[in-house]
C-alpha cells in the first residue's frame, strides 16, 4: 500500500541492506516468532484494520505477484473510455480476484469488496458537475460498478453494512444521485443507508441540504428531469412511510432511529418552505426549492406509493404544523390585518399547498383539524385565516361545514360566555365574507341574522346581552370602520330596559369612527356596509351615488327612494356632497340625457335649492361658450388611469385561458379565478359594492336593455373569456373531465353583483343579436346558461316587466324566454342554442343527467327544442328506433365545421334523451305547442304555407288530438282541444311573450300575421264542434251545456281579481276586448248557443245574454249600447238560425221578445245602429222570405220612425214599449244641435210619463258618459241641457222622477233599465243627482215627501264614492276641462261638489215637513260617521216645522 511504512521501507536503500520482498519479510518474522494463537488473532485484527483504513485496491493488486492479478485494476474496469474497458470485464473474474485476495489477506471477502467499492464510488463522485446530480460520464462509470456489485451481492461476496459505513466517511463528496442509483439497483436501500449513519443529526442535515438542492431542479428543463422527479418521489415515499406508519406496523427489531430521522427531515423541509414564503419570496433558488417541495403534496407524487393511513397522518401533521408555525400574531393583529389574508392576496404557493392538503384529507376532516388545532394550540392567525379562505373558496362543500362550525362556536360562546369561541367565530365569519357572497353571506347579513331578531344568540339572558356588548366594545380599538358601521346601522335587537347597553356601544363606536375620520353622516346612499374595501372619501362616494341614482332613474322614471330619504333625513350629505356631484357644470347635450331629466325632476320636486340650480345653469352656459368647436356636447373624457384596471383584468383572463390547456388542475385554476375576482374589484369600482343590487328581484327592460359603458366593457370581457376558455378546454378534455372552473367563474360573477349587467347583456345578445352570433359564442353562452342554472339558488329572480306581468322568473326561465322562434333566422338560432345547452348539460353532468336537466335548465327550453325539431325535420314526426349509444358526444359541436342539423338529430335520436322526454316535466303538451306556434310569423317562417299547413294538421289531428291527456294530449276530445286553443289565444293576445308588442300598442286581434293560421285552425274546430252539437240536437240529445267559448270566458273572468280599482277595471276591459274580438272571428252562430230541443228550434242565447249583462255593458263606449260590430254579429247569427228553422218570423220574435226582459241592451244597440243595421236585415230577409220583417223588428223600425217624426213637425204617438221609444228618441236628440235641443224637447209635454221617465234615465246615462269619456265641454253641456229640459217637463207635469235614483232589479216597471246602465254609471248616480242641483224646483222638492230621503241617500253615497276614490276615475279630468272653459258646475273638483251638496242639505232640512224624517234612522244606520253634523241635524228633528217665509231664509240656489 502506497501509504504504508512497509512500502516505504521496501523502496528505500540504507544500512539495513538490500530490499526484500513483502513475502520474505513476512516469512522471516514467522520463523523468528514463536507461535502464539492469541497473538495471531490480534495480528490479523490489526492487519484487517490497517487494510480497512489505508488500503488502495488498485495498488494492492499490483503488489500481488500473480500475473493475472497484476492486470486487475478497477479504475480501468469502470473507465468506459479506456480501450481495454470491456476486454477483460468479467464479473466472475472480479469475484474470483476478490475471493483470492481476501483469502491471502485472511479477511472476509465481503468486507474487502465493500471497502473497495466504497472507494470506487467516492472516486466516481469526485469533481461533480452538480451538487446532487451525476454527469452522463459519471453515470456510465457508476453503472459499471453497480453491475459488479450486483454480481458480488448475488454470490454473497458483498457486505452492505460495511459499504454504508465506508460511504458515510466521505459523505461531503457523496452525490445524492449516486445514493439513489445504489437504491434503484438494489445494491443498498435508502433505508439501510440512512439507518447506518453513525451521527443522526449530521445525516439529517446532509439529507435536508441535498433535498433542498434537488427540489430546485424539479421545474428545471434538463435531460435529467425525470430522474430528479423520481428521486424526490422515492425519498418522500421512504420518509413518509417510515415517519408516519403505525407503531404496531413496525418490525419488532427495527430501531427507532429511522422514524425520528424521517419526521425530522420532513419537518425541516416544511419549516424551510414556510420560512421562505413568510419572507415575501421572490424568484430565488430558495423559492424554486419550495416550489419543488410543494409538488410533493400532489396526488401523482404520493398516491399509490404510500399507505393511505400513513399519507393522511402526514398531511394532517403538515396542516397542524402550518397552523402553529411561529404563532407571534395576536388576535388584535388578526382583526386589523385579516383583510390582507384573503385567498387572492395569499401567496400562490401557500394556497396550492393548502389545496393539496385538503384534497387528501377532505373538507370534513380538514375543518375538524382546524377546530382541534384552534382549541388546543397557539396558532399563526395569518395561516389559519388564509387556510380558511382557501378551504371555502376551493371546496364549496366546506362552506356549510364552516357555517355549522360558526354556529356551534356562537352557541358555546353565549352558553358559557366563552371569549375564545366568540373571537374565533367572528374571525372566521369575517374571513369567509371577504371571499364574497357566493361563498358566505355578507357580514351585514350574518350580523343581522345572528343578532337582529328575538331569536338571536344574545336573547337568552341579560348575561348574554352584556357579554355581547362587552365583546363588541373590546373590538372597537382594533377593528376596521366597516364593521363598526354594520354594528351601528344594523344593531342587535335589545329589549327596551337594556337599551342603554346599545346606546353606550353606539356612542363608543361613533367616537372611534370620528377618530378614524370616518363620518357616519357622510356615508353614501348606495354604500355597501358588507364590502371589505376601504371607505371612500365623501366626494368620491357622492360621484358613485349620482351615477347609480341616474341608472335607477333611467329604469323607473322616478326619483330613487334613497335620494328622497337623503333629501329629508340626511340633508348635510345631500346638500354638501350629493347635489354638488350631480350639478357638476358641463356642456349640456342637444338632446336631454338621463342626467338632465333627473336634475329637472329633482327641481320640480323642490329638492334642489334655487340658488344652487341657477348657479349650475349659469356654469353650464359658461362651459358651452368655452367649448371647442369640434367637441361633442355631453361627452366626458375618461381618465387614462381608468383603462388600467381593465388591462389588469384582461391580463388575468388571458392567464386563465392559458391554463385551459389542462383544465383538470383545479387548484391552479381556482387560484387564478381568485386573482380575476380581485382584479374585478378594481375594474368595477363602486358597482361592486352596490348594496342596492342585493335584492329579491332584478328589474330588466327586455325591449330596450341598456348598460353603462363601463359595465358593458367588463361584462364583454368576462363573457368573451368564458366562451374562449370553453373552446380551449373542450379541445383538450371533454366537459365531464374538466375541473369545475366554469362554475367558479360564474360564482365570481354572482359574488360581484354582476348578474344584473350579465343578464342585461345576455338579453342584448340572445334576443336582439342571436342569429348573428358565431358558433363559439353560441356554445359559450349555452354553457354559461347551464352554469347559471347550477348557481340558481344564489341568484335573484328576474322581473322582465311585459314578459311576466303576474310575477317574476328564475334565471333559467328568463333565459328561455329570450329565445324566440318568430323568423327563420331566430328559429335556427334557437335550435343551435338549445342543442348546445342540452348537449353540454348532459355531457358535463353525465353521472346524473336527469338531475342536471331538471335543476339547471328550464323545462321550457327542452320543450322548445322538441318543438323546433318536430317542426323543421319532418322525419322526426314518424316513430323511429332510438340510438343506443353509451353517451352523447360534445366534440362535434366545437369543431370549426359544426353541423348543427346533425347534432340536433343526434341528440333527438339518443336513447337516453328520449327516455328523459317521457318525464312529465318535459312533455311537449298541446298547450305548449300552441304557445310556441303562435309566435311564428308566416311571412318569415322557415316553412312554406303548404308545409306549415301540413305541420299543423299533423300536430293537431295526428299527434296531440288523439294523445292521452296524461301525455299532454286531448284524449280525442274536441271540446278539450278548443278550450286549450281559445285560452292560449287569449293569453297570447294580451301578453308579450314574444316581445314584439310595444308597451303602448293597441290590442288588435290579428295585428301580427303569425296568428292567422292558428285562428284558421280554431275556426275549423269551431265548425266541427257546431256540427257535433247540431247532430246531438237532431237525435234528441240534450244540448243545454254552454258553448265552450263562453265557458272559457267565464272561467277567465272569474279568475281575475274582483274590485273597483282602476287596475282591475283595465284588466277586465282588456280581457273583454279579447273575448269580443274572438267572438267576431268565429261564426255568428256561436252567439246563438246550442239550439233548444223542441219545435220550433230556437236559439239559446243565455250565455251571450249573461256576458252582455255582467261584463260587456260595463265597458260600453256609449253608455247604454254595444258596439256596432258585436251588434251586427248577433243579428247575423240570429238570421242564420232563423233561416234554418221552419218558422223564421216566430223564432225572431221569440228571441227579440226575450231580449226585452233578459238583455235589453241588444235592442237599444240595434236602435243606435239602425241606419246601418236595417239595410242588411231587410236585404237578407227579403232574399229568403218575400214577406215583411218580423213583428219585433218592425217594432224597432217603428220606434226609429217615431223618433224621426218627433224631431220634425209631424209628431205621432210613441209605440210601445215606452222605454224602446225613449231610447230611440234619446239617440235622435243627441244628434240635434245644442241650440235646437230645448225647442224640440218642449214637445215632450204631450208624451206619456213612462216615456219621460225612461228618457230622463237615458239622459242621465249620457251625462255620466260625458263625465267619464268625453273631453269636449260642448258634449257635457248638451247632455246637461237635455237632462234639465226633461226634468223641467216632469216637474211641470208633476211626475215624480226620484224612483230613478232608487231603482232595483226587482222593480217590475223600471227594473229592466238597470240592465242598460253600466255598473260604474249606476254607482255614479249620486254625482249626477247633485250635478242637477241648480235645476231642482224649490217648491216641488219641499212638497215631494221622498225628496229628502233620496237626497240624503245620494249625499251619503257620494261621500262613500269619494272615500273609495272612485270620484277620481274620470270626474276630476272633466271638472278641470270645464273649469278651463269658464264653467263652474262642478266647481273644479269633486270635493267642491260635495261641499255644495252638504250646504244644500243643511239648508233644506229645516224647511222639510216632519213626515220627511220618518225613515231617517234606518237610512243613517251604519253611515252616521260619514258626516256626524249632518246625521245629528237629521235625527234631532222631532217637531213639526213652523211655517215661515222662504224669502227670509238664505237662498238654496
Amino acid at each position: 500500500m502506497s501509504g504504508s511504512p512497509a512500502r516505504g521501507a521496501a523502496f528505500r536503500g540504507g544500512p539495513l541492506g538490500p530490499r526484500k520482498s513483502w513475502t520474505e519479510l513476512l516469512a522471516g518474522r514467522v520463523k523468528k516468532q514463536k507461535y502464539n494463537p492469541e497473538r495471531e488473532r490480534k495480528l490479523k485484527d490489526s492487519a484487517l484494520q490497517l487494510l480497512r483504513y489505508h488500503q488502495n485496491m488498485n495498488d494492492l493488486l499490483l503488489e500481488v505477484e500473480d500475473p493475472q492479478c497484476k492486470k486487475l485494476c478497477l479504475s480501468k474496469l469502470i473507465d468506459c473510455d479506456s480501450a481495454s474497458a470491456y476486454s477483460d470485464r468479467s464479473s466472475s473474474f472480479i469475484g474470483s480476484a476478490f475471493r483470492d485476495q481476501a483469502l491471502r489477506l485472511g479477511v472476509p471477502v465481503g468486507l474487502l469488496s465493500a471497502r473497495v467499492f466504497a472507494c470506487s464510488v467516492q472516486q466516481v463522485c469526485m469533481e461533480p458537475s452538480h451538487p446532487v446530480l451525476l454527469s452522463s460520464e459519471q453515470r456510465k462509470k457508476l453503472s459499471s460498478l453497480l453491475e459488479i456489485a450486483q454480481h458480488l451481492l448475488a454470490h454473497n461476496m458483498f457486505s452492505r453494512l460495511t459499504f454504508c459505513q465506508e460511504l458515510w466517511k466521505a459523505q461531503n463528496s457523496l452525490l445524492l444521485e449516486a445514493v439513489w442509483c445504489l437504491h434503484m439497483h438494489s445494491v443498498v436501500s435508502l433505508q439501510e443507508l440512512l439507518q447506518s449513519h453513525p451521527d443522526t443529526q449530521t445525516m439529517t442535515m446532509w439529507l435536508f441540504r441535498n433535498l433542498c438542492i434537488l427540489c430546485e431542479q424539479i421545474d428545471a428543463s434538463s435531460p435529467s428531469s425525470d430522474t430528479t422527479n423520481t428521486m424526490l418521489s422515492g425519498f418522500v415515499e421512504l420518509l413518509v412511510s417510515r415517519g408516519f406508519q403505525e407503531s404496531w406496523n413496525r418490525r419488532p427489531m427495527e430501531p427507532e432511529k429511522m422514524p425520528q430521522v424521517a419526521t425530522d427531515v420532513l419537518q425541516r423541509m416544511l419549516t424551510f418552505a414556510l420560512d421562505t414564503l413568510d419572507a415575501d419570496p421572490q424568484v430565488t433558488s430558495a423559492y424554486q426549492a419550495v416550489r419543488g417541495w410543494c409538488s410533493v403534496y400532489s396526488g401523482h407524487v404520493c398516491c399509490g406509493m404510500i399507505a393511505v393511513d400513513s399519507l393522511k397522518r402526514f398531511f394532517s401533521h403538515t396542516l397542524t404544523q402550518i397552523l402553529i408555525y411561529k404563532p407571534v400574531l395576536k388576535v388584535a393583529d388578526a382583526i386589523q390585518m385579516q383583510k390582507e389574508w384573503s385567498f387572492a392576496k395569499t401567496c400562490h404557493l401557500l394556497t396550492t399547498l393548502y389545496c393539496r392538503v385538503f384534497v387528501t384529507l377532505g373538507p370534513e376532516e380538514s375543518v375538524g383539524r382546524l377546530q382541534e388545532v384552534l382549541e388546543m394550540e397557539e396558532v399563526n392567525w395569518k395561516h389559519v385565516l388564509s387556510c380558511l379562505s382557501t378551504l371555502v373558496v376551493c371546496f364549496p362543500e366546506a362552506q356549510q361545514l364552516v357555517k355549522d362550525w360558526v354556529a356551534s362556536l356562537m352557541t358555546r360562546a353565549f352558553e358559557s360566555c366563552h371569549l375564545d369561541s366568540m373571537v374565533t367565530a367572528f374571525l372566521i365569519v369575517r374571513q369567509a365574507t371577504l371571499e364574497g357572497p357566493f361563498v358566505f353571506p355578507s357580514y351585514a347579513d350574518w350580523f343581522k341574522e345572528s343578532f337582529g331578531s328575538s331569536l338571536g344568540y344574545h336573547s337568552c339572558s341579560k348575561k348574554a346581552l352584556v357579554f355581547l356588548f362587552k365583546f363588541l366594545s373590546d373590538l372597537v380599538p382594533w377593528e376596521p370602520p366597516r364593521y363598526m358601521q354594520v354594528h351601528i346601522f344594523h344593531p342587535p335587537l335589545v329589549p327596551s330596559k337594556y337599551h342603554s347597553l346599545l346606546t353606550d356601544y353606539i356612542s363608543l363606536a361613533k367616537t372611534r369612527l370620528v377618530d378614524l375620520k370616518v363620518s357616519v353622516e357622510n356615508m353614501g346612499l348606495y354604500e355597501d356596509l358588507s364590502s371589505s374595501r376601504d371607505i371612500a372619501e365623501p366626494q368620491s362616494q357622492a360621484i358613485q351615488d349620482v351615477e347609480k341614482a341616474i341608472v335607477v332613474f333611467e329604469q323607473t322614471g322616478k326619483i330613487p327612494m334613497p335620494v328622497m330619504e337623503a333629501s329629508i333625513f340626511r340633508r348635510p350629505y345631500f346638500l354638501s356632497h350629493f347635489l354638488p356631484a350631480l350639478l357638476t357644470p358641463r356642456v349640456l347635450p342637444e338632446v336631454p340625457d338621463s342626467r338632465v331629466a333627473f336634475i329637472e325632476t329633482l327641481k320640480r320636486a323642490d329638492k334642489i335649492p334655487s340658488s344652487l340650480y341657477n348657479a349650475y345653469c349659469q356654469a353650464c352656459a359658461t362651459a358651452e361658450e368655452k367649448q371647442p368647436k369640434n367637441a361633442t356636447p355631453g361627452k366626458k373624457t375618461k381618465p387614462d388611469c381608468a383603462e388600467q384596471p381593465l388591462g389588469l383584468l384582461s391580463a388575468a383572463l388571458e392567464e386563465l385561458r392559458a391554463l385551459m390547456t389542462d383544465p383538470t388542475q383545479y387548484d391552479v385554476i381556482s387560484a387564478q379565478v381568485a386573482v380575476i375576482s380581485e382584479r374585478l374589484n378594481a375594474a368595477l369600482g363602486h358597482n361592486n359594492d352596490d348594496g342596492s343590487l342585493r335584492r329579491s328581484k332584478i328589474q330588466l327592460s327586455v325591449l330596450t336593455p341598456t348598460l353603462q359603458r363601463q359595465d358593458q366593457t367588463v361584462v364583454d370581457l368576462l363573457l368573451t373569456a368564458f366562451c374562449q376558455n370553453l373552446m380551449v378546454a373542450s379541445s383538450f378534455v371533454s366537459p365531464e373531465r374538466q375541473s369545475p372552473w366554469a362554475v367558479l367563474f360564474v360564482r365570481t360573477l354572482c359574488g360581484h353583483m354582476l348578474i344584473p349587467a350579465v343578464l342585461t347583456r345576455l338579453c342584448q345578445l340572445l334576443y336582439h343579436q342571436g342569429p348573428s352570433l358565431s358558433t363559439p359564442h353560441v356554445l359559450g353562452l349555452a354553457a354559461l346558461a347551464v352554469h347559471l342554472g347550477e348557481c340558481g339558488s344564489m341568484l335573484p329572480e328576474v322581473d322582465p316587466g311585459i314578459l311576466a306581468p303576474a310575477g317574476s322568473l328564475c334565471v333559467p326561465e328568463f333565459l328561455n324566454s329570450l329565445l324566440t322562434c318568430r323568423t327563420r333566422e331566430s328559429l335556427l338560432f334557437c335550435m343551435k342554442f338549445c342543442t348546445a345547452a342540452i348537449s353540454y348539460c348532459l355531457c358535463k353532468f353525465s353521472a346524473q343527467p336527469h338531475v342536471a336537466l331538471h335543476n339547471y335548465l328550464s323545462p321550457g327550453l327542452i320543450k322548445r327544442f322538441q318543438f323546433i325539431v318536430l317542426r323543421v325535420f319532418s322525419e322526426t314526426r314518424a316513430p323511429c328506433p332510438p340510438e343506443h349509444t353509451a353517451s352523447l358526444s360534445w366534440r362535434p359541436l366545437y369543431l370549426p365545421s359544426a353541423d348543427w342539423q346533425s347534432a340536433a338529430l343526434s341528440l333527438w335520436a339518443w336513447n337516453s334523451f328520449q327516455e328523459m322526454l317521457k318525464e312529465k316535466e318535459f312533455y311537449l303538451t298541446f298547450r305548449d305547442w300552441i304557445q310556441l306556434e303562435l309566435e311564428i310569423q308566416p311571412e318569415a317562417d322557415i316553412l312554406s304555407g303548404s308545409e306549415r299547413y301540413d305541420f299543423h294538421q299533423w300536430a293537431i289531428y295526428e299527434h296531440f288530438f288523439p294523445a292521452p291527456s296524461a301525455l299532454g294530449g286531448c284524449d280525442g276530445d274536441l271540446v278539450a282541444a278548443c278550450t286549450v286553443l281559445v285560452s292560449e289565444l287569449m293569453d297570447f293576445y294580451q301578453s308579450s311573450r314574444s316581445y314584439n308588442h310595444s308597451q303602448d300598442s293597441d290590442l288588435v286581434l290579428g295585428g301580427r300575421t303569425g296568428n292567422e293560421d292558428i285562428l284558421s285552425r280554431l275556426q275549423e274546430m269551431a265548425a266541427d264542434l257546431e256540427l257535433d252539437q247540431g247532430s246531438s240536437v237532431s237525435y234528441g240529445c240534450s244540448a243545454s251545456q254552454s258553448h265552450i267559448l263562453f265557458l272559457v270566458f267565464k272561467r277567465r273572468l272569474q279568475a281575475l281579481a274582483s274590485g273597483d280599482s282602476m287596475a282591475t277595471s283595465l284588466r277586465r276591459q282588456r280581457e273583454l276586448l279579447i273575448c269580443k274580438r274572438l267572438l267576431l272571428r268565429l261564426p255568428p252562430s256561436v252567439l246563438m248557443g246550442s239550439p233548444r230541443v223542441g219545435q220550433p228550434v230556437s236559439p239559446n242565447c243565455e250565455e251571450f245574454f249573461n256576458l252582455v249583462n255582467s261584463e260587456l255593458r260595463n265597458f260600453c263606449c256609449h253608455g247604454s249600447v254595444l258596439t256596432h260590430d258585436i251588434t251586427m254579429h248577433f243579428f247575423r247569427g240570429l238570421l242564420n238560425v232563423c233561416f234554418r228553422s221552419q218558422d223564421p218570423a216566430l223564432v225572431t220574435n221569440m228571441t227579440l221578445t226575450e231580449c226585452q226582459t233578459k238583455c235589453p241592451m241588444i235592442l237599444t244597440s240595434a236602435l243606435l245602429w239602425w241606419s246601418r243595421l236595417e239595410p242588411v236585415l231587410y236585404s237578407r230577409w227579403k232574399k229568403c222570405h218575400q214577406s215583411t220583417l218580423p213583428r219585433e223588428l218592425q217594432r224597432l223600425q217603428e220606434a226609429q220612425e217615431f223618433a224621426s217624426k218627433f224631431l220634425s213637425d209631424s209628431a205621432s204617438p210613441a209605440p210601445s214599449p215606452a222605454w224602446i221609444s225613449a231610447a230611440a228618441l234619446h239617440f235622435a236628440i243627441r244628434e240635434v244641435r245644442k241650440e235646437n235641443v230645448k225647442a224640440h224637447l218642449k214637445k215632450l209635454d204631450c208624451e206619456r210619463k213612462e216615456l219621460l221617465i225612461s228618457l230622463l234615465f237615458f239622459s242621465l246615462m249620457s251625462l255620466l258618459s260625458s263625465y267619464l269619456t268625453q273631453q269636449d265641454t260642448a258634449e257635457y253641456l248638451k247632455a246637461m241641457d237635455i237632462c234639465a229640459e226633461v226634468l223641467e217637463c216632469l216637474e211641470r207635469r208633476k211626475v215624480s222622477w226620484l224612483m230613478l235614483f232608487q231603482l232595483t232589479e226587482t222593480d217590475a216597471e223600471l227594473g229592466h233599465l238597470l240592465h242598460l246602465a253600466p255598473g260604474q254609471h249606476t254607482r255614479l248616480l249620486p254625482f249626477a243627482f247633485y250635478s242637477l242641483l241648480s235645476y231642482f224646483s224649490e217648491h216641488a222638492i219641499i212638497k215631494e215627501e221622498a225628496f229628502l230621503y233620496v237626497a240624503v241617500d245620494m249625499y251619503l253615497k257620494l261621500m262613500q264614492l269619494f272615500v273609495d276614490g272612485e270620484t277620481r276615475t274620470g270626474l276630476t279630468q272633466a271638472s278641470k276641462s270645464l273649469k278651463l272653459q269658464g264653467h263652474s258646475l262642478l266647481q273644479g273638483s269633486p270635493v267642491q261638489l260635495i261641499t255644495e251638496a252638504r250646504i244644500f242639505l243643511l239648508q233644506l232640512i229645516p224647511q222639510c215637513p216632519e213626515k220627511c224624517f220618518s225613515n231617517m234612522t234606518e237610512l243613517l244606520a251604519g253611515r252616521r260617521d260619514y258626516d256626524p253634523e249632518m246625521s245629528n241635524a237629521l235625527l234631532q228633528r222631532r217637531q213639526a216645522v213652523p211655517s215661515f217665509d222662504l224669502s227670509q231664509e238664505p237662498h238654496l240656489f
